[in-house]
């Protein structure tokens, strides 16, 4: 009887493009985007996306949308009705390939929005091939069981023809307009063997970065190189309202670090379209520690999401099935956005996944209220203070990896760090030091 081999595997087989070292993402809703709701609007804003520190382009679903059941006056772009189409309220085809080649010429990369799941009611392929649809007990098309999504219906995906349509529309983008990849709806309601099929065959015809709406680390082994850190948000936006320790936070980079593979990147974000327009705004939903959210989401573990608006301070929720287009202007939220990632893109520990260094924890005097870890190398250290708490503290740090001499991120303060070191801390305060 032969031995079994009981070596080490590496299942997780996905490998990230340099360019996604210390990547940023940027979310686009076409429909607020600009005053005329279209691909133009924002091929005219694409250099100030690029130096706001940007480089991935996130375009929500550019479909057609359904008439059928429709919600709002609009409905919602995640009823899709042709896969291979888009959307007349957003421009043509001519418009959507000026804005490729425009962001291609930034070194931007453009991913859009694919919705696998479901599609509408008065798709074609409801009349082509019913029989690629779920049912329900009486036999009737269903939306997602147990969501408030009567605007769809759910695909089913043990039927092989289906598999091969969706592949071949996905391939149908990245071949015509050359588009860079996807962030895939609702990803976990589809079968992982799918996603690695299409992966597959999406290769074949160009790399591609894949983002997955879900949280799963499985979907990292040959399918996505990103996923969302759903559970970094929901606890930050306890922490902010008091209704969790900060000991939840520190789970998760446990989680993080020792239950996922070094190369996959979680998407962490104080805002997205799901969040504004249901939970509310990124002040409404972290109050007085939006600042300190925001910074741990950059110069943490993690790729940082802007939703677009977040910059000019997302004075509004912006409504999901009609037109209300952005209010932009200067605000000290952009200010405080491109200054993060400039530091995060100026500092190899800063990097995304395997290209930066680990989060280690500083132990500290006050760890119900003090978060602080360092990221560091032979030849880099950034060592971060959160006071997350309504209260002002003083605080001591705990064994040597915090030692050294350091700058302040923001005003070139030098300091020394020492055993017996106290840092004041305001209520929400962050502090970055770097050397």
């Amino acid at each position: 009887m032969q031995a079994q081999s009981i070596e080490p595997q590496n299942l997780y087989s996905i490998k990230q493009p340099s360019w996604s070292s210390h990547s940023v993402i940027y979310q686009v809703n076409t429909r607020q985007f600009s005053a005329s709701g279209s691909f133009s609007g924002v091929t005219e804003q694409l250099e100030r996306i690029k130096a706001l520190g940007a480089d991935i382009l996130w375009l929500m679903p550019i479909h057609p949308i359904g008439e059928k059941n429709k919600k709002g006056k609009l409905g919602s772009p995640y009823a899709v009705k042709d896969y291979l189409s888009i959307n007349p309220e957003f421009g043509n085809e001519e418009d959507f390939r000026t804005l490729i080649k425009k962001a291609h010429e930034l070194s931007l990369k453009v991913i859009i929005d694919w919705v696998p799941n479901h599609s509408a009611w008065d798709n074609p392929l409801v009349e082509s091939n019913p029989q690629w649809y779920a049912k329900d007990y009486k036999g009737d098309f269903r939306p997602s069981p147990w969501w408030d999504w009567s605007d769809i219906i759910e695909f089913d995906y043990s039927q092989v023809g289906l598999r091969k349509y969706m592949i071949s529309a996905m391939k149908y983008w990245v071949e015509t307009f050359d588009i860079d990849g996807f962030r895939c709806d609702v990803a976990g309601y589809v079968p992982n063997d799918f996603w690695q099929q299409a992966r597959t065959a999406l290769d074949a015809v160009k790399p591609v970065f894949m983002l997955a709406e879900w949280e799963n680390r499985d979907l990292h082994e040959k399918a996505f190189n990103m996923t969302y850190a759903w559970s970094w948000n929901e606890t930050l936006h306890e922490l902010a309202h008091g209704k969790c320790t900060l000991d939840r936070l520190r789970k998760y980079y446990s989680w993080n670090e020792r239950s996922w593979p070094l190369n996959a990147y979680r998407m962490t974000f104080v805002s997205n379209h799901d969040k504004n327009a249901w939970d509310g705004t990124q002040r409404e939903q972290f109050g007085d520690a939006l600042e300190a959210c925001i910074a741990l989401s950059v110069i943490g573990e993690g790729m940082p999401l802007i939703h677009n608006g977040q910059e000019a301070g997302e004075t509004k929720r912006l409504t999901f099935f009609e037109r209300d287009p952005i209010e932009w202007q200067e605000h000290a939220i952009g200010t405080l956005y491109r200054k993060l990632i400039s530091l995060k893109q100026s500092k190899a520990v800063l990097g995304n996944g395997e290209y930066g260094a680990r989060m280690i924890q500083v132990p500290n005097s006050d760890m119900d209220r003090i978060f602080s870890f360092v990221r560091h190398n032979e030849k880099e250290k950034v060592f971060v203070v959160i006071n997350f708490s309504n209260d002002h503290v003083e605080v001591a740090f705990e064994e040597p990896l915090f030692e050294g001499e350091y700058t302040h991120w923001a005003n070139n303060e030098s300091r020394v760090f020492s055993a017996g070191s106290v840092s004041k801390i305001a209520p929400w305060q962050f502090e970055i030091w770097v050397r």
